[in-house]
């Protein structure tokens, strides 16, 4: 019996590795932008490695960079991923249950991300080792950085176990016993708020940067996560009923649409909020913040940025409300995409960036990325996407019968 499991378990590796590398012509072209974007970014922190950190943009003044603001945005879009569970397992929509795969995927390949992002900031990446328990010292419960590894990780782990289990169980043709997978996905509720408010305190818990040492911080990330990471997953789904046989119900859709509107007022309305209480009382945050809506003593690097990041809420935000956001066109996912590069930029050089400018000798020492940092990001980005394709294709396959334990790998699949 035992020995039969086994079969099976490696059967569904191999029916998911072939149909994850098999597909039509635009399959192996997006495939091969997509691996030849992520060896560029593989190949310049291989430059970065040899020569150091002198290689990026980034200086004493200015420690943190786009690789953080990275981390800080992926982070977002796997905690955006709840969004899709609540509704599925709190309040027991049926239809979302159909998709709800779709967003613990995505959870996956953002925190695959994230962790990405942390290591190729890391001047000596073979010094990593410091942080595993046993081996190097944890620094556990007082570090927040080792907080953030533990519920990262922890979040991972969740959420391979429920995507796996439920496309195996699905592949066997067998029906998934509860017991083993809804008290995961309601621990992944909890999980995924925790993964970007211990983000949020990592930052806020820093008193050198007074930019940061706001209360309004972790909510600020939790509403920005709840506008991104359902958008990112429109979009998905979008290509999913485009370009693939699985049928996709509108239910799910717009109810995410539902969402972003509350979630993305209630992010512009803390905007608002911390800008009010910035200018009008004043204090320590004013420098920082003056120079990024307004830039200081000539020097205004960021200010582009922010007032993009604005506009590209402020107008997606708009778009969202409209009737035809509600429709399957191109108005929601022109408005998916405004939102997701607005947040980017917001939780990105909006604000990791200016936490550092002034300095704490309040020296204006300013920063942008470098072509290094801008290529290992296109790479991260890339791997990301390459994960999240193949395992759609996997969980296309199995929802649609293609792949099944009675039936041998397709030779032609048809899903894009």
């Amino acid at each position: 019996m035992k020995s039969a499991g086994v079969t099976s378990y490696y059967r569904f590796l191999r029916h998911s590795f072939g149909v994850a590398t098999d597909g039509g012509w635009l399959f192996y072209a997006w495939m091969l932008v997509l691996t030849a974007i992520a060896l560029v970014g593989a190949n310049a922190w291989a430059v970065q490695v040899r020569d150091g950190m002198i290689r990026t943009n980034m200086t004493d003044h200015v420690s943190w960079g786009l690789y953080i603001a990275n981390f800080t945005f992926c982070v977002g879009l796997a905690a955006g991923g709840v969004m899709m569970v609540i509704p599925a397992y709190l309040y027991r929509d049926h239809d979302m249950h159909e998709v709800v795969i779709v967003g613990e995927e995505l959870a996956i390949a953002a925190i695959i991300m994230s962790t990405l992002s942390v290591v190729v900031d890391l001047g000596r990446p073979d010094r990593f080792w410091h942080l595993i328990p046993g081996i190097g010292k944890f620094n556990w419960p007082m570090s927040m950085l080792t907080w953030d590894i533990i519920v990262l990780n922890g979040y991972l782990l969740i959420n391979l176990h429920v995507v796996g289990y439920l496309l195996y169980t699905r592949f066997r043709g067998a029906e998934p016993n509860p017991k083993w997978y809804v008290p995961f996905v309601l621990l992944s509720i909890v999980w995924a708020i925790s993964i970007h408010t211990v983000t949020a305190f990592l930052y806020c818990g820093l008193g050198g940067r007074p930019f940061w040492n706001t209360a309004l911080l972790a909510p600020r990330f939790l509403a920005s996560a709840f506008v991104s990471g359902p958008a990112f997953i429109l979009l998905v789904l979008r290509v999913v009923r485009v370009g693939t046989d699985l049928p996709m119900n509108p239910g799910p859709a717009r109810l995410l649409v539902q969402i972003i509107r509350v979630a993305a007022v209630v992010n512009l309305l803390m905007l608002v909020s911390e800008l009010f209480t910035l200018f009008y009382a004043g204090g320590a945050h004013l420098a920082s913040a003056r120079y990024l809506f307004f830039g200081d003593h000539g020097k205004n690097g960021l200010v582009p940025w922010i007032w993009s990041a604005i506009a590209l809420n402020l107008v997606g935000t708009g778009l969202f409300f409209t009737p035809a956001a509600l429709e399957r066109g191109w108005t929601r996912v022109v408005a998916c995409g405004m939102v997701i590069v607005g947040i980017w930029i917001e939780k990105g050089m909006g604000l990791i960036i200016p936490g550092f400018i002034p300095s704490t000798l309040h020296e204006v020492v300013e920063y942008a990325p470098s072509l290094t940092e801008w290529k290992v990001t296109a790479g991260i980005w890339a791997f990301g996407l390459l994960l999240l394709t193949a395992m759609l294709k996997v969980c296309v396959a199995v929802f649609t019968n293609q792949m099944s334990a009675n039936a041998e790998p397709p030779p032609d699949a048809r899903t894009a």
